[in-house]
């Protein structure tokens, strides 16, 4: 993989509803490689994380951990998945989310948490596409469709 760039690329990211919650999409496609966002958030000491109950913990070294809960941290957004699109990279003590892959328009961005963060919070309910694939929707025959309307015609009546 060639050298990342740390330069943050003009992508058009929102936060909207996502199969787990709210979750980051783009709107614009992102080159594989690219620089799409910081993890920024509020630096916090060993004792802090201890105590802290805050689900958006990134820690950069033994001794500096970010907490990304402020809202003004877009890249909180970002989902865990098992086959993710992104990935963390720490340069110079902060948190860059580069693209694994080239990312289409209307994708919803994510990257893998990690094995620790899975095991306390989502081996049990892990819901990224590997984990838990979306069913497609069932095809309703002509025959099946005769029937609906036929009991709501007798409904009515």
């Amino acid at each position: 993989m060639p050298r990342l760039s740390y330069k943050i690329g003009d992508f058009d990211l929102v936060v909207r509803r996502s199969r787990t919650g709210l979750g980051l999409f783009t709107e614009s496609e992102i080159p594989k490689g690219a620089c799409i966002i910081e993890y920024t958030g509020v630096e916090i000491t060993k004792e802090q994380e201890e105590k802290s109950r805050s689900k958006y913990l990134f820690e950069i070294t033994a001794r500096k951990t970010i907490d990304g809960a402020p809202r003004w941290n877009t890249a909180r957004y970002i989902n865990h998945s098992c086959r993710p699109n992104a990935e963390p990279n720490i340069y110079k003590g902060r948190v860059y989310i580069h693209a694994r892959r080239r990312i289409k328009p209307g994708e919803e961005l994510n990257y893998n948490y990690g094995k620790n963060y899975f095991e306390q919070y989502l081996k049990d309910i892990c819901a990224c596409a590997k984990c838990k694939p979306e069913k497609p929707a069932k095809k309703t025959t002509k025959k099946a469709r005769a029937g609906l309307s036929a009991k709501r015609t007798r409904r009515a009546a």
